[in-house]
């Protein structure tokens, strides 16, 4: 599988990144175990979660993905060489002081992070959500934190255009580490956050993206066709949203365009994403083999510029 740079990093990823926030949700570690093995199977090689995966289950206080992706780790000899591991930092574990991006609460998160992964180092460990903290202070912890080795590259998700600029500037006037990956929300649907401005300034900085909610929580898996479907998943309450009228506009280009290549609107809406300006790659979730699977077939989709065209229109 061709291998995409990641804007500035040095790091080389397949054009796939596997969404860990399903881990210890909605699949438990035998099944994560079994994705994880089918998704290097198929030639990919990196995987995204946070410090608060998944948090929101009840039960769970959060680092229940990482948990699962380390004792993978540890019972697969040789796979840390073989995967980049993504991780976050800022959100809300529910305790005081366990939250945001100041240097106090980086250094120690970092700590906890690298214990539930079993790994002496992070890939790209990102800042999950802007906040109050100076940019200089949050930067300095990363500029340890990278000098130390326990990080490789360090990215931001959920930052605007203003905000990224100014984080650039503020790196540039202290000498310090500027973030080299955004993580934006970014699908045929969800567009106007990322395209224009956002955009403009990664391409001009090489800064790499890699995109969440590439699927729109599953709604560009076409399965979610009405009201009705909603129950489906533990994802459906989510998806209401997107039933509108151009919900339904880009469902039926997908079809057209899946027909046309035997493909299913999912790997069509992936493959969408590889061929846009200023994307590395996509992030997205599986909860079994077969859909890695898909994910494969959607990274060998070639999209014609009719595909292209229609596919844009249907999601203006």
């Amino acid at each position: 599988m061709q291998k995409r740079a990641l804007g500035s990093t040095g790091l080389n990823i397949a054009p796939l990144v596997f969404g860990g926030n399903v881990f210890g949700w909605t699949i438990d570690e035998p099944a994560s175990f079994a994705v994880l093995d089918a998704f290097v199977e198929h030639g990919f090689d990196a995987i995204d979660t946070a410090d608060v995966y998944s948090a929101w289950v009840p039960g769970n206080k959060g680092g229940e993905s990482e948990t699962i992706i380390g004792n993978w780790l540890r019972a697969r000899p040789g796979m840390r060489d073989k995967v980049k591991l993504f991780t976050k930092v800022g959100s809300d574990l529910g305790e005081p002081g366990k939250s945001g991006l100041s240097e106090k609460w980086i250094l120690r998160a970092v700590e906890d992070s690298l214990r539930r992964l079993q790994t002496d180092y992070i890939d790209l460990y990102f800042s999950h959500w802007p906040d109050d903290t100076p940019y200089a202070e949050t930067l300095g912890a990363y500029d340890k934190l990278l000098k130390a080795g326990k990080v490789r590259a360090i990215g931001a998700s959920n930052l605007d255009a203003r905000q990224l600029a100014d984080s650039l500037q503020v790196a540039a006037d202290r000498q310090l580490p500027a973030y080299q990956v955004l993580q934006p929300e970014y699908n045929l649907y969800d567009r106007g956050s990322f395209e224009g401005p956002l955009r403009e300034l990664c391409v001009a900085r090489n800064i790499g993206v890699v995109t969440y909610y590439s699927l729109a929580s599953g709604f560009l898996s076409g399965k979610y066709r009405s009201s009705a479907d909603l129950g489906k998943s533990k994802r459906g309450e989510g998806i209401a949203k997107y039933l509108d009228a151009r919900g339904q506009r880009i469902l039926q280009a997908l079809d057209t365009v899946s027909a046309a290549h035997g493909a299913v609107p999912a790997e069509v809406a992936l493959a969408w994403l590889m061929t846009r300006e200023g994307v590395t790659a996509p992030i997205a979730s599986a909860t079994s083999p077969v859909q890695v699977g898909s994910f494969a077939r959607a990274a060998a989709l070639r999209l014609t510029a009719d595909d292209k065209a229609l596919l844009d229109r249907s999601g203006s």
